[in-house]
């Protein structure tokens, strides 16, 4: 079976300033922690919900051994070896 790919990087570099007063992890770091719970599970849901609206496209997650704090690869793909279902258009 002959197979081609593409990536497409959409890559979010995460960043919090604080005062100079700060001396460090005074906050226990509550802004990555919003950020896992909060921001990124509502991205990644509307994420496959977009990708899910084109039936010929199926997505999945995959891993490669990287932390999902760190990464979460999204596989989508389109099985062209199968024919296409007839149909009439004018």
């Amino acid at each position: 079976m002959y197979r081609e790919e593409k990536t497409f990087m959409l890559r979010f570099s995460l960043e919090a300033t604080f005062p100079d007063d700060y001396s460090g992890e005074e906050d226990s770091m509550q802004w990555l922690r919003e950020w896992e719970v909060r921001i990124k599970p509502r991205i990644l849901k509307q994420v496959f919900e977009a990708l899910r609206e084109n039936g010929a496209w199926r997505c999945h997650v995959r891993n490669r051994g990287v932390s999902v704090s760190d990464e979460i690869e999204v596989v989508v793909s389109r099985d062209l070896s199968r024919p296409r279902p007839f149909s009439i258009q004018p």
